[in-house]
C-alpha cells in the first residue's frame, strides 16, 4: 500500500464487541475491510475481518477480558496490516453529546473533560468509549481522532419533543430527551434522498433501526420531529435486553418491597430485560422466532416487540400528520421479514399495505404497488458515516459531504 494514502479507520465500540472499517480517503470513500471484535469481557473474544484481499478474511481468537485488552489486540493486529499505509484519522461513535455536541468534533483534552463529565449519561458506553480513544491517542500519538455522537441526529428536535415532563429545574442540568442512533439515521436519510429522491427525504418519513438496540425516528422535511428513546438508551421500544418504557413508580416498587439498590435495578432494566427478560430465553429475535411455536414465552416476547414498534409507527404518524414513507434498518429490520410482516399488520388504516413476496425477498421496496406509504428495506453504514464525519471535520476527501453544526452555546 502506497505511503501517500490517506486512510481513515472508523471504529463502532459497544459493550461487548468493537466494530471497525478502515477506508481509503479520496474523492469517494473506499472500504479497504471491515470488522469486528466480539465477546468483550469474555476471557477469549474474537476478532473476524472481511475484506477486499485473501488475508483480510479470517476469525481467530484474541484476548478480550475488557475493552482494554480487547483494543489492544485489534491494534496489534491494524499496525501490522496498515504498514505502509498512513493512518490519517480515526472516528469514534460516542453514544452521548449530551446538550452541548451537535456534531463531529476533533477530540481535545477539553472534549476529553466534557466526555468524563457526561459519563453519569450514559455510564454504559461512555466510559468504555473514553478508554478506547485514550487507547488509540497513546498507540497512534500523532493521529487526529474524531468524535461522533449518535445523539447529534436528534439535538434540535422541537421543545415539545424535547421536554420532559418533570421539574423545570432539571432542564438545566441537561436532563431532556435526547435520542440515539443518529449516525445510523444520518446515514439512512441521505440514502432515502440519493435511493427515492429528495422529494420522499423532505416528505413524512418514519425511521426504524431495529437491532440488539432499537429505536424508531420521525422526521420530516429533513429534520428530526421526534424519537424513541429518550434521556438514555434504555427508553422507547423492548430491545435485546434493555426494557424499552417502563412505568418510573416500578423501580419505587422494586426498592421498598425486594430491597434493590439503584445498580441492580440498571442493571436488570439494561441488561436483564427485553426480549432476554420476557422469554427467559434469548436476546436473539432468530431464537425466539425458531422457538415460538413450542415455546409461549418466546411468542409473547415476539409479540410484544412487534406491538409496542407498531405503536410507535402509529404514534409518529399522528404527530407528523400522515406518512409518506416507512424504513426499516438494523439488523432485524433488513433481514427478518417475519418481523416485518408481524408489525405492519393492521396498519392499513395508515395506508400501509405490503406485498407479501416482496417482503419475504427482502427487496428495496416492500410495500404493494397501490400502498399509500412507501414501505422500504435499506441497510445502514454507522462504520461510512463515521468515516465520513472524520474527512469533514479534518478537511480531506469527503469533507463535502456533510454540512457541520458549531457546538451549541
Amino acid at each position: 500500500m502506497s505511503t501517500n494514502v490517506k486512510l481513515v479507520l472508523a471504529v463502532n465500540g459497544g459493550s461487548s464487541s468493537i466494530k471497525f472499517a478502515l477506508f481509503e480517503a479520496g474523492p469517494e470513500l473506499k472500504a479497504i475491510f471491515r470488522g469486528c471484535v466480539d465477546g468483550v469481557g469474555k476471557e477469549t473474544g474474537t476478532l473476524t475481518v472481511k475484506g477486499l484481499v485473501a488475508g483480510d478474511n479470517f476469525s481467530r481468537a484474541l484476548a478480550a477480558a475488557d475493552h482494554g485488552m480487547a483494543v489492544k489486540g485489534l491494534m496489534d493486529w491494524l499496525q501490522v496490516r496498515m504498514k505502509g499505509g498512513q493512518l490519517a484519522g480515526v472516528g469514534h461513535r460516542v453514544v452521548h453529546g449530551g446538550p452541548k455536541y451537535a456534531s463531529p468534533q476533533r477530540i481535545t483534552d477539553s472534549l476529553m473533560k466534557d466526555l468524563v463529565e457526561l459519563s453519569p449519561f450514559d455510564p454504559e458506553h461512555l466510559p468504555e468509549e473514553i478508554e478506547l480513544t485514550q487507547a488509540f491517542h497513546h498507540r497512534f500519538v500523532h493521529v487526529p481522532q474524531v468524535a461522533c455522537f449518535d445523539t447529534a441526529f436528534h439535538h434540535d428536535l422541537p421543545q415539545v419533543a424535547r421536554l420532559l415532563p418533570i421539574p423545570r429545574r432539571y432542564e438545566a442540568l441537561g436532563v431532556r430527551r435526547y435520542g440515539f442512533h443518529g449516525i445510523s439515521y444520518t446515514y439512512l436519510m441521505r440514502e432515502l434522498a440519493r435511493v427515492a429522491g429528495p422529494r420522499a427525504a423532505q416528505g413524512r418519513v418514519i425511521l426504524a433501526h431495529l437491532g440488539s438496540g432499537a429505536s424508531l425516528a420521525a422526521v420530516h422535511g429533513g429534520q428530526p420531529m421526534d424519537t424513541s428513546m429518550s434521556f438514555t438508551p434504555t427508553a422507547g421500544v423492548p430491545m435485546g435486553t434493555r426494557c424499552g418504557d417502563l412505568d418510573p413508580g416500578l423501580m419505587c416498587y422494586l426498592l421498598r418491597t425486594q430491597q434493590m439498590t439503584a445498580e441492580s435495578f440498571n442493571d436488570m432494566v439494561n441488561f436483564r430485560s427485553g426480549l432476554l427478560g420476557m422469554s427467559e430465553r434469548s436476546s436473539d429475535i432468530r431464537d425466539l422466532l425458531r422457538a415460538r411455536a413450542a415455546d409461549v414465552r418466546a411468542a409473547e416476547a415476539v409479540d410484544v416487540f412487534c406491538y409496542q414498534v407498531k405503536k410507535w409507527i402509529g404514534s409518529f404518524a399522528a404527530a407528523l400528520g400522515g406518512l409518506e414513507t416507512l424504513v426499516f434498518a438494523g439488523g432485524i429490520g433488513e433481514h427478518s421479514p417475519e418481523i416485518r410482516a408481524q408489525i405492519c399488520a393492521g396498519l392499513e388504516f395508515l395506508g400501509i399495505q405490503l406485498e407479501s413476496s416482496r417482503n419475504q425477498d427482502g427487496g428495496a421496496v416492500i410495500s404493494a404497488p397501490d400502498s399509500v406509504v412507501c414501505v422500504r428495506v435499506m441497510a445502514t453504514d454507522e462504520e461510512r458515516m463515521i468515516a465520513e464525519m472524520v474527512c469533514a471535520v479534518l478537511g480531506f476527501g469527503d469533507a463535502g459531504v456533510l454540512k457541520l453544526k458549531a457546538p451549541a452555546t
